[in-house]
């Protein structure tokens, strides 16, 4: 996530995070986003607005879990937590999950099977954004 252990996530951290990525690529980007408040923020509009060459957001159906793959992450984010010894506190929350990300970044296979379920098989269609 773009956002820091203790930043909200709103338009601003949305922003920084679509600049960076759209930093990392010479052709126009789709993204796929459910329906957050930050997502459709006034702010975020504009800033879309000025970058329409270089990214296009596409707005998951209202209240669609099922069809987000972020859903998929955070559930495997909750299962590999450990159960023998619980964060006491934000940080430590911050650095598991740090940790577990840092893991499935050298895990590509299992990054892919998120996007293998048959509700979110959309991503990997070529024509992935009629829903």
């Amino acid at each position: 996530m773009p956002a820091g252990p203790t930043e909200s996530f709103d338009a601003k951290v949305m922003c920084r995070f679509l600049a960076r990525l759209v930093g990392h690529f010479d052709r126009k980007i789709h993204l796929i986003v459910d329906r957050h408040s930050a997502h459709r923020s006034k702010t975020l509009q504009a800033w879309l607005a000025g970058h329409k060459d270089q990214i296009e957001l596409h707005f998951l159906p209202s209240y669609s879990p099922e069809l987000n793959p972020d859903e998929l992450v955070n559930a495997d984010l909750k299962r590999s937590l450990p159960h023998t010894h619980r964060a006491r506190n934000q940080t430590e929350l911050a650095a598991e999950t740090r940790r577990f990300f840092h893991r499935r970044q050298r895990q590509p296979h299992i990054v892919r099977g998120y996007l293998g379920g048959p509700h979110v098989r959309y991503v990997l269609d070529e024509n992935p954004l009629s829903f």
